[in-house]
Order: C-alpha cells, then structure tokens, then sequence
C-alpha cells in the first residue's frame, strides 16, 4: 500500500471487535497510529485514546453485543474533527454520567468522555445502540 493509500484509509476505519475487554487495548492502539499518521493534533489524539477505551469498555461491561457477537468501533476525521461512535447490542439501561461515590472505584467513564467531548450522544436503534462524540470541535452528523 502506498503512503498515499495508508492516509486516505486512515482517514476513516470501522472495526469489527470481540465483545470481551482484551479487545480495548488492540482498538485503541489502531486509533492512535490511525489518528498519528494523518497527523492529528496529539491533545486530541490523546482524548480519542482515553474516549474509546471508556466507551468499549461501557459498551462490553453494560450493554450485550451485535447480533454477530461483535462491537462496532468507528472513527472518522474531518477537517481535524475526529467523530468516533461504538455501537454494541444494547442494554436495558441508558448511558448517562452518573456521580459516582468519592470512594467508588468505578462509574466515572461517561463522566470522562463528557468532558472531554465537543458533543456526544446516544442513538438507539433496531440494530443496537450507539454512543458518539466529537472531538476538537463540532461533528457535521445530521440532526433531525
């Protein structure tokens, strides 16, 4: 593959992931050497990283997979914006942050990724639901 070729694929990658935490560190390295080697700005490197990881691992702690036993990580980035979505089976509970107790050793990740998000939201549909966030300014998604 030419350089070329590597930047333009970079630029947008959908994984398919196993349902199981060993899956977040192998889906985090590729959006960070994505991300690098399109030459995003490492502050939002480093939040895509920390976003990512909190939302596949809501995502395999909380909610079911796909129907094909999967989680679907998605990044894109346009015009330096990186938009990220991962979309699992679903779970009976809404994401939403939630004030954790000051000794509780979880339950801070929405927290985390709200902070650190432009936007982010949750999309539920007949395929499962999606968590998503804008990184480094505002997303382009439709709003209806």
């Amino acid at each position: 593959m030419t350089q070329t070729a590597q930047r333009v694929a970079a630029r947008h990658r959908t994984l398919r992931v196993e349902h199981r935490p060993a899956a977040v560190r192998a889906t985090r390295r590729a959006l960070v050497e994505d991300l690098r080697s399109i030459k995003v700005s490492a502050h939002i490197v480093d939040e895509a990283e920390i976003v990512v990881s909190e939302l596949l691992t809501n995502a395999v702690r909380h909610a079911q997979p796909m129907g094909d036993g999967r989680v679907r990580v998605h990044w894109e980035v346009k015009a330096g914006v990186v938009e990220l979505d991962v979309t699992d089976g679903g779970a009976h509970s809404t994401p939403i942050p939630r004030q954790p107790s000051r000794y509780s050793t979880s339950g801070r990740g929405l927290r985390i990724v709200r902070a650190l998000a432009h936007e982010w939201g949750v999309l539920d549909d007949e395929r499962g639901r999606t968590v998503w966030v804008a990184l480094g300014g505002p997303s382009r998604r439709r709003r209806f």
